[in-house]
């Protein structure tokens, strides 16, 4: 095939010749039928482009004399002493319909032997690699390459041909526009990364892929690559002659060079990196998207960890098989555990397989068991004369027979919530001259005495409930407004809105517990788990985004009113429309350099995901998965739905939502709310179940999950969450060390408020509206829970200004209240 234009030929006199041969070929060529048939397809499928290592006349030369090299086409550069044209023109060598020997061994997308089947095109450029020798025979040599860049002359004459090309092969497609190290990438490196890949697509020719989703995948893999294997899957599917192996071999690097010559030269690692592989994904997601869709879903496989059934969840701290399947070399490694105890408190309970006998040490003390043992028989046995309050260690020696095995557990320490009398302060005139935390009853008495509603202030430490009062009163205020003559005395077992504190004691523990499962990775989009939450860049958000507020949502969205800041479209007084206005349309701030600022709006998407990994309904869920194994029965959601009276609760808020007449929208509530959620969103965007807010407690309930928490992870037989998950989540955000996962830190003192200045930099915990306070302190093994009712107060200011009375008090700022308790235990010889 002959083209017009900026051509030459090599030959002289061809048309002459040509004339000539159709003369005597037609006078003795026999006449043909030719009806026409529609089973055929093109003969040319791909353009492979070259460049020639040498000037236009050695170039020439190796093409067309007699050899193994062939073009069908050369374009020359300006300005080569052996190019004596003023203008570049192309060299046609080999029509188009004839075999030109340029391709050599090699294959793309499943096809082999490309010389068949392409059209080849050879630019003038002088590139050259030469090996550099090491005087060490043990380093290979290695090839450093010098790449001139291409003319412009030479590729806008380049992009001229290839769209005349295009339009007369239309069985061309972008992605068969390659290079010689595209097909053949283990021999050549032609056209080197200096050839200008974009700017052909730009013009309308070749593949690229668009920025958009290539960050949306780089995004997924900088938190976890695509395993080899799959990245080799995927350069095959794109059209990379690559073996699937599995391992990182020679040809992987040689595939994964061509690669990025061709489409990220500024980034030529030769590794499988996130870059590489997200460019991979995103060019098949533009090309190849049927095929993507398998590779999508083998990667969400890789993603998931293992999955773990809760029936091989750990039936206490520690459960270890003796001897040891692998023991180490260091003979005084093996056989030996630590568990966490309190003073005179456990048991170990030893599950025997087929020892007859064995030598079990507590502290260095040797346990007087039975003798023999009885194959597959449990037993169990007090510690309490061994045990002591942290570390203990545990050693076990010549099991036998030899060959014998038997496994202890160690359940979780239990919490004693047996209380000295004398902390449990009823009212405001109780005696507390003896007691440890006189100065704690001292300040919050004089708040009740001032005006203050009520509160409930438990203190667990080292293992023990060590003070556990009420104070004031449970509600103060009659639906009116007026004083109750007889106002509601405040108790230790009564049950409080925790509002924020929602949060952690139900969605947190939620997220822990799936994770310690193998039913959630933080690190994944949310839109993994639900798909409906796309569009907009919620692809780009991750669970960890959302625990640590990254997402750049508003912090309240007023759903419940019609004039709220999104507008009417964004009235929800329904618990389903709530929930897909909240999954994609509820705007956000998309960029991916967000502080943490907080919104409810996060913890309502976490408790979205926890019904959507579950099959539950968020309170349904918690209920019968964590507080139940527990042995809880006074912390739930919407308790008057479940049987409870209000009489049994804080009150909060006393004219319902309305701050005392200042705030008017649709079915606001104008009651004393008691055993009703006050947050607006919650009761009536929601039905009152939601990640953010909606749990009632005790603070006793409280207190056996904060003992989870201090035990890392579980309580007697029931582990809730893994060491490593509780970690994961307490451990300080990078961007913002008072933040978790969820929960706040002290951090050294940046919350004193809260935590008061003595708190350890491993503390953490979460405050509530309604005004509730949480502290669990590793270091010093404790944790503070103070619940009051602030907001059952008057109400001061205008309709624009205004404040809760309670929340003025000292009490309701909790961190005096904090470090009172603190001062108490930490100059205490005796509690220490």
């Amino acid at each position: 095939m002959h083209r017009t234009g900026s051509y030459c030929h090599s030959g002289k006199h061809l048309l002459i010749v040509t004339l000539l041969l159709f003369f005597i070929i037609s006078c003795s060529t026999p006449t043909k039928l030719q009806p026409k048939s529609e089973n055929y397809s093109e003969r040319i499928k791909f353009v492979v482009l070259h460049y020639t290592a040498g000037n236009y006349q050695n170039s020439l030369n190796a093409l067309t004399s007699q050899g193994v090299a062939s073009a069908h086409y050369l374009i020359p550069q300006l300005h080569d002493a052996t190019y004596h044209q003023e203008d570049i023109k192309v060299v046609q060598l080999v029509d188009e319909n004839k075999r030109a020997w340029h391709s050599g061994e090699s294959a793309w997308q499943k096809r082999e032997n490309l010389n068949d089947q392409s059209i080849g095109i050879e630019l003038v450029n002088e590139a050259n690699c030469k090996s550099v020798e090491f005087s060490s025979t043990h380093v290979k040599q290695m090839p450093v390459c010098f790449y001139p860049d291409f003319q412009a002359q030479q590729i806008e004459l380049l992009i001229e041909l290839l769209k005349s090309i295009l339009r007369e092969n239309p069985d061309i497609s972008p992605t068969a526009i390659v290079g010689h190290s595209d097909i053949s990438p283990l021999r050549k490196r032609d056209p080197g990364p200096r050839f200008p890949w974009f700017q052909l697509y730009q013009a309308g020719i070749g593949a690229w892929y668009d920025e958009a989703v290539m960050m949306k995948y780089y995004k997924s893999f900088s938190s976890k690559l695509p395993s080899i294997t799959l990245i080799q899957k995927a350069l095959n599917t794109y059209g990379y002659a690559i073996d699937i192996s599995g391992r990182f071999d020679e040809q992987s690097q040689a595939v994964i060079l061509a690669f990025q010559q061709h489409f990220m030269p500024w980034h030529l690692s030769k590794k499988a990196d996130a870059k590489t592989a997200a460019i991979v994904f995103a060019l098949l997601e533009k090309y190849f998207p049927e095929q993507l869709t398998l590779l999508v879903e083998q990667y969400k496989n890789e993603l998931l960890p293992k999955r773990v059934s809760n029936d091989l969840m750990k039936k206490g701290q520690l459960v270890k098989t003796f001897p040891e399947h692998e023991p180490s070399s260091r003979e005084l490694v093996n056989n030996r555990a630590s568990f966490k105890s309190y003073a005179h408190k456990g048991e170990i309970i030893i599950d025997n397989l087929s020892a007859t006998s064995a030598d079990i040490y507590v502290n260095g003390e040797k346990l007087s068991i039975a003798e023999p043992l009885i194959p597959y028989k449990r037993y169990h046995y007090s510690l309490k004369k061994r045990t002591h309050t942290g570390d203990n260690i545990l050693m076990v020696d010549n099991i036998k027979p030899e060959g014998a095995q038997l496994t202890i557990t160690i359940p979780y320490p239990e919490l004693n919530t047996t209380t000295p009398l004398d902390t449990k302060i009823k009212s405001s005139g109780d005696d507390k001259s003896n007691n440890l935390f006189s100065a704690v009853d001292l300040l919050i008495e004089k708040d009740i005495t001032n005006g203050f509603p009520g509160a409930v202030l438990l203190v667990q430490h080292k293992g023990k409930v060590i003070k556990h009062s009420a104070y004031g009163y449970a509600r103060k205020y009659a639906d009116d407004g007026t004083l109750l003559a007889t106002p509601v005395t405040m108790e230790t077992d009564t049950l409080f809105d925790l509002a924020s504190n929602t949060k952690m004691f139900a969605t947190n523990i939620a997220l822990m517990k799936l994770i310690s499962e193998g039913r959630l990775s933080v690190n994944l989009p949310l839109s993994f788990y639900l798909p409906e939450y796309s569009g907009g860049g919620r692809e780009f958000i991750t669970v960890k985004d959302i625990l640590t507020h990254k997402t750049g949502y508003a912090p309240q969205i007023k759903f419940y009113e019609k004039n709220n800041a999104l507008g009417e479209a964004f009235y929800s007084q329904n618990n389903n429309k709530t929930k897909q206005l909240i999954i994609n349309k509820v705007p956000f701030k998309n960029t991916s350099k967000m502080n943490s600022v907080y919104s409810d709006i996060n913890y309502i998407l976490l408790g979205i995901l926890i019904e959507k990994i579950t099959g539950l309904s968020l309170d349904a869920y918690v209920e019968k998965f964590i507080y139940q194994p527990l042995g809880l029965d006074n912390i739930l959601f919407t308790p008057l739905q479940k049987g409870w009276h209000k009489n049994q609760f804080a009150a909060t808020e006393i004219a319902g939502n309305t701050r005392s007449g200042r705030v008017h929208f649709d079915n606001v509530r104008h009651h004393v709310l008691q055993g009703e959620v006050h947050d607006e969103t919650a009761f009536y965007a929601l039905e009152g179940v939601a990640g953010h807010a909606g749990l009632f407690s005790t603070a006793e309930s409280l207190a056996i999950l904060s003992q989870v928490l201090l035990n890392r992870g579980g309580y007697k037989h029931t582990q809730l969450f893994s060491d490593k998950v509780l970690d994961q989540f307490i451990k300080p955000d990078d961007g913002n060390g008072s933040y978790g996962l969820g929960w706040r830190r002290a951090n050294n003192g940046d919350r004193a408020w809260h935590f008061g200045p003595y708190a350890s930099a491993q503390a953490y915990g979460h405050t509530g509206w309604t005004g509730t306070v949480t502290v669990i302190d590793p270091k010093h093994d404790l944790a503070i829970i103070l619940l009051t009712n602030a907001r059952h107060s008057e109400i001061l200011g205008d309709d624009k200004q205004f404040s809760f009375i309670g929340k003025e008090f000292e009490t309701a700022k909790y961190g005096s209240v904090i470090s009172l308790i603190y001062e108490a235990i930490l100059s205490n010889k005796t509690a220490q």
